[in-house]
């Protein structure tokens, strides 16, 4: 894995040498526009709204809208200066337990490897975190960014989770949410029924992306010149009424179970 930086953890006078690693990547499938003739592929061009004309990268500057129509520009150096604030640290501020946090806040995942001079801190703080069962709350700064955080144990190693800032996260203003609905106690039973026939431990390895799987089978088949048959979509199973689609559904979930 390539570091994104290198840098440190920092609680109270701790100081942890770390380097910063991306625990994700995206494997949607990824499709490139194509011209239909001869498959050229299209590129984009830069151009200036006011007239059109193309714009060479070098000649490309950052601005900030401040009112409609109207930007100030940030040099790099600008970017650097403001970058340098928490660069290359990762401020532990408080520590909370994990189910205080809404995962609503998270955003991406990040590996926190420590260097050589700093194994005996990182593991300290690794097993300090497992038994207090607690994670932390910091802020780090990637790529000019500052982002909330949090730092939290995940087996041998310690992963760094930013999060949406609190005015990044919408209210759920809903008009349908403001209807007074009550299930009733039957209904009620039945859903945590489901539930129940259906709780088991995540096992990550049992999820797969199908949309991806049939695109490389298709793109495959297309290479080798087959005939593409699209399957009959299946018709949708048409239930009016709630309580007899939860009774349905408890004894498929009961099946399946007893199946498993």
């Amino acid at each position: 894995m390539q570091t994104i930086w290198k840098g440190a953890i920092s609680f109270g006078l701790v100081t942890i040498p770390v380097g910063l690693y991306s625990a994700t990547e995206d494997k949607k499938a990824k499709f490139k526009q194509l011209r239909e003739g001869d498959h050229s592929p299209i590129r984009y061009k830069r151009v200036a709204e006011v007239d059109g004309e193309e714009v060479d990268y070098s000649k490309i500057v950052r601005g900030y809208e401040i009112e409609k129509g109207k930007y100030v520009v940030f040099t790099k150096e600008d970017l650097d200066a403001i970058g340098k604030t928490l660069a290359g640290t990762v401020d532990v501020v408080q520590f909370v337990d994990a189910s205080e946090i809404d995962p609503i806040y998270f955003k991406k995942s990040y590996y926190l490897a420590p260097d050589k001079t700093g194994i005996k801190a990182y593991k300290l703080l690794l097993h300090s975190l497992k038994e207090e069962k607690k994670v932390g709350i910091a802020k780090v700064a990637i790529r000019e960014r500052e982002y909330m955080a949090v730092v939290r144990p995940e087996d041998d190693v310690i992963v760094l989770e930013t999060m949406f800032w609190p005015d990044e996260v919408r209210e759920p203003a809903f008009e349908t949410l403001e209807v007074e609905v009550e299930p009733t106690e039957e209904e009620l039973k039945m859903a945590k029924m489901i539930i129940d026939n259906l709780s088991t431990p995540f096992d990550p390895s049992a999820w797969n992306d199908q949309s991806r799987e049939a695109v490389e089978t298709m793109a495959a088949k297309k290479a080798e010149g087959e005939e593409i048959v699209a399957p009959d979509s299946p018709e949708p199973t048409k239930v009016v009424d709630l309580l007899d689609a939860l009774k349905a559904s408890v004894e498929a979930t009961k099946a399946k179970k007893a199946a498993s």
